[in-house]
């Protein structure tokens, strides 16, 4: 069997400690990518420094996609990644996730052509977080008591094979781009992300619900691709009324293709 080609997209906002941590821990997978893509929303120099010291350090092949710093345009970083990405399957995580070792091998083995994948994410404490990025130690234990989502922390072959699937009741507003993929030609033919969308808020389950509508199933992954979710401050909700006016009218209109998405970018 063909071995699948993988772009991993991490994206990132001027939080280059924390994307130390997350591409080191890419460096520790059992199987590497084929390609990392900083999908980056306008961080400072400080974060092209860390992508330069991985790239040459590790021989790591990272793409730094920038953009100019306009306030929150996630859709629009996410899209400009996609379409400079080089292979057939994505893997999308933000970048205050840490990942198992398995993190890509789990999620290659659960690949499926007319699906996309969510998976989950322990959550860390903020004294623990606090900690990893004073220490840089990316090692966790799977009952760690700084883990504030334990089970989501447990990474077994068994355990997954029986609660992971297809999700046959749609959780869109679960949806979550920290710890997803799907094959690239999927997320053209919904036209990529709406950037409709600006600021925090619904940018995700509105993706997904186009996925929906144009009959790629969501399959979610559990106990595998295990992710460590470094704690932050939650971002402003300031524009979530009007981004959750967006989702509503492709929910009601079903809407498969956002005309403001990806097509722009794409030779």
């Amino acid at each position: 069997m063909q071995k699948l080609k993988v772009s991993l997209i991490i994206t990132t906002y001027n939080w280059p400690e924390a994307l130390f941590l997350v591409l080191k821990s890419v460096k520790n997978q059992f199987i590497l990518p084929d390609e990392i893509i900083v999908a980056d929303d306008g961080s400072s120099k400080e974060t092209a420094n860390v992508i330069k010291e991985f790239s040459n350090k590790f021989k790591l092949k990272i793409i730094h996609s920038w953009q100019e710093d306009k306030g929150f345009r996630a859709a629009m970083s996410r899209n400009k990644a996609i379409a400079k990405a080089k292979n057939e399957y994505i893997i999308m995580i933000d970048g205050d996730m840490i990942l198992h070792p398995n993190f890509i091998k789990d999620h290659v083995c659960f690949a499926r052509h007319n699906s996309y994948v969510q998976g989950m994410r322990a959550k860390l404490s903020e004294k623990k977080s606090n900690d990893i990025m004073k220490t840089k130690d990316i090692y966790f234990e799977n009952f760690d008591k700084g883990l504030k989502s334990k089970r989501y922390s447990i990474s077994n072959k068994f355990l997954s094979f029986i609660f992971s699937g297809t999700c046959y009741f749609h959780k869109l507003n679960m949806l979550q781009t920290c710890n997803m993929a799907f094959y690239r030609n999927d997320a053209l033919k919904i036209n990529g992300f709406n950037e409709d969308f600006t600021g925090w808020g619904r940018e995700d389950s509105e993706f997904g619900a186009r996925m929906l509508h144009a009959q790629i199933i969501r399959r979610d992954l559990r106990y595998a691709a295990v992710a460590y979710h470094i704690h932050h401050e939650g971002n402003s909700r300031k524009m979530l009324n009007k981004n959750h006016a967006i989702y509503l009218n492709t929910l009601q209109k079903k809407l498969i293709r956002c005309k403001n998405g990806i097509d722009k970018y794409l030779n």
